[in-house]
């Protein structure tokens, strides 16, 4: 699409913010559900999985870069075959000086105007059945694949991260917290150091459904955060954040805040701790943009929140935060407006602030170790670097400089510390080059991921934002571009390939998603790497593990085929969705709700699987 509609924007932005930094791309309007969980309806223009117009096939791996010091050759055309050829090599590390061109924002989305209705969610477990397949012509597909490409603009949900560590330190939120059941039945899912089991059988059934809240038109309100333990789904709500038992959808608790959840830590800890940042209240005539400046810690196990604080950055003002993160102790809430601050997790004591100058931190991304990206000069002629911090102090172990001319940087991974930049113009498929750095802070390697090759999601404004790439082996795990499949007619499918830290060139590893399905890493599970398969338009979604030596399959989950199933998946957008997945359990949830283009057409906060 030429033209990209307006941005979503976190609830405490104003309509009339000026332009951003250069380089920040515009974000495409939700997508919301086709159809409910009820008898089924008329399909809808396509699906997350339908078929799609065909495009040409997809070489791999690409044609190696020119020798050193040779210019670099025009790259060859998208999808042109070319035979399987040795690992490639990676360009040298470098980047154009000049700083790209600015991006113009239109109009931000306005917020809602006192609070939002209350709504009841049904609860009653729904089980999918046999459905038969459905036709979609070429006109269709072309919509679907255009549906689809608005809609991963949108960053949504959290990325879950692996990590570990002494006392506090956090633990993913998709791995269960600490132990509980395990699918009955099973062998393990693979041999190289996976916890996740095979269930008696993969075939899951619906839990339970969260409906969304009536939402007015042209508005968006934010419900960012979902986690996931073996005994409780927890979701952030436009009146707080709820618990839900996650086998029976039966409310557990309700932690009740006076404003909209901002952002939510993708780190839960060992003790069953998670943080949250949210808008201090309700909008109101004389405050219709209440800022995301309170940061507060909940207890997942109770609902009970532990404590809130806040910071005041400028005058009597208070600091707005964008995101938030837990490392050991330390709870770390990061903006690219005033700069970040850290809390102590267990009292709420902070432990440094922002500081008025000329650099400031943007966010930060936590886990094993704490790492920020940091900004220093003018607007449009502004450095970054990446910095290991001591999760106590704030202070700097080690510090690195970002080339000129990049204005964006995101943190994939905290340990080993590997992050991403977008080198030339803004794309729509996530980072274009990714870097690992050593213990040190020195360069390993540089990966590139060529624009309209490679397909993620990282979130706008965001440090800690990147799904549908995992870290893991000393390995970046991350998936292809669709391109054309080699069965029926408009038949699409990716892969799954790795590249090396160390040396950034291609390891050879590859896990075929198969024809008519597209696959992206969820997250690590040990050695082994958990993706998610949407599946054609008559199949189910699919959790599988992919053995990290050999990239072998095995399925874990697979949802129904039914068409409102299907439907209300696509809706999710599962690449950018908050998608988590544990013990059998896969729940998908969103993080920006909005008004239905169809007042017919039901809308899901999330959505849970279990298999049996």
């Amino acid at each position: 699409m030429n033209q990209p509609p307006p941005p979503n924007q976190p609830p405490n932005q104003p309509p009339s913010q000026p332009p951003g930094p250069p380089g920040t791309p515009p974000q495409a309007q939700q997508q919301p559900p086709q159809g409910g969980f009820g008898a089924p309806q008329s399909p809808p223009p396509g699906g997350f999985g339908a078929p799609q117009d065909p495009g040409p096939g997809y070489g791999y791996p690409q044609t190696p870069p020119p020798a050193p010091g040779q210019p670099p050759a025009a790259p060859s055309p998208y999808g042109y075959p070319q035979p399987p050829t040795a690992p490639m090599q990676q360009p040298g590390y470098g980047y154009p000086q000049a700083p790209p061109p600015g991006y113009g924002h239109p109009a931000q989305p306005q917020h809602p105007y006192g609070p939002p209705q209350p709504y009841t969610v049904p609860l009653q477990a729904q089980n999918g059945g046999p459905s038969g397949g459905r036709k979609v012509n070429a006109q269709l597909a072309i919509i679907v694949a255009a549906v689809v490409a608005i809609a991963l603009i949108v960053g949504g949900g959290v990325w879950y991260a692996n990590s570990s560590g002494k006392d506090d330190t956090a633990h993913s939120g998709t791995t269960g917290g600490d132990g509980g059941k395990d699918g009955e039945g099973g062998d393990t899912a693979s041999g190289t150091g996976g916890t996740e089991k095979v269930p008696a059988s993969t075939d899951a059934d619906v839990l339970f459904q969260v409906p969304s809240p009536e939402v007015p038109k042209g508005e968006y309100w934010s419900v960012s955060g979902s986690w996931l333990t073996d005994e409780v789904y927890a979701k952030a709500s436009t009146e707080g954040i709820d618990g839900y038992d996650p086998d029976t959808g039966e409310k557990s608790w309700t932690l009740a805040l006076p404003g909209l959840v901002c952002a939510g830590s993708p780190e839960v800890t060992k003790d069953g701790v998670a943080a949250v940042v949210y808008e201090n209240a309700r909008p109101t005539e004389a405050d219709k943009y209440p800022g995301c400046s309170e940061v507060a810690a909940f207890d997942l196990r109770t609902g009970k929140k532990l404590w809130t604080g806040s910071v005041v950055s400028d005058g009597d003002q208070k600091a707005t935060f964008k995101e938030v993160s837990i490392t050991g102790g330390t709870v770390a809430a990061g903006s690219d407006l005033k700069g970040g601050a850290a809390f102590d997790l267990k009292t709420g004591k902070v432990l440094w602030q922002p500081k008025v100058g000329k650099c400031q931190d943007v966010g930060y991304h936590g886990g094993e170790q704490l790492v920020a990206v940091r900004k220093c000069g003018d607007y449009g002629n502004e450095t970054y670097e990446v910095q290991l911090l001591d999760p106590r102090t704030g202070s700097v172990k080690w510090s690195y400089e970002l080339p000129a001319g990049i204005d964006n940087a995101k943190v994939i991974s905290s340990k080993p510390v590997v992050f991403g930049v977008d080198s030339g113009d803004i794309t729509a498929s996530g980072v274009t080059d990714v870097f690992s750095l050593d213990d040190g802070g020195k360069l390993r390697a540089k990966i590139t991921l060529p624009d309209g090759k490679y397909e993620h999601d990282c979130e706008v404004g965001k440090v800690h934002g990147c799904k549908a790439i995992a870290v893991g082996n000393d390995k970046l795990y991350v998936p292809t571009k669709q391109h054309a499949g080699g069965g029926a007619e408009y038949s699409r499918t990716n892969e799954i390939v790795s590249f090396s830290l160390a040396t950034g060139k291609s390891t050879g590893d590859r896990a075929d998603a198969g024809d008519g399905y597209d696959m992206v890493p969820v997250r690590m599970d040990g050695g082994d790497i958990i993706a998610y398969k949407d599946g054609p338009y008559d199949k189910g979604a699919q959790i599988v593990s992919l053995d990290g030596g050999t990239m072998k399959e095995t399925e874990l989950l697979e949802t129904p085929a039914t068409d409102q199933v299907r439907d209300a998946i696509s809706a999710m957008v599962p690449r950018s969705a908050e998608l988590l997945y544990t013990h059998g359990r896969l729940f998908m949830a969103k993080d920006l709700l909005s008004k239905p283009y169809s007042a017919d057409a039901k809308q899901y906060t999330a959505i849970g699987f279990g298999a049996k």
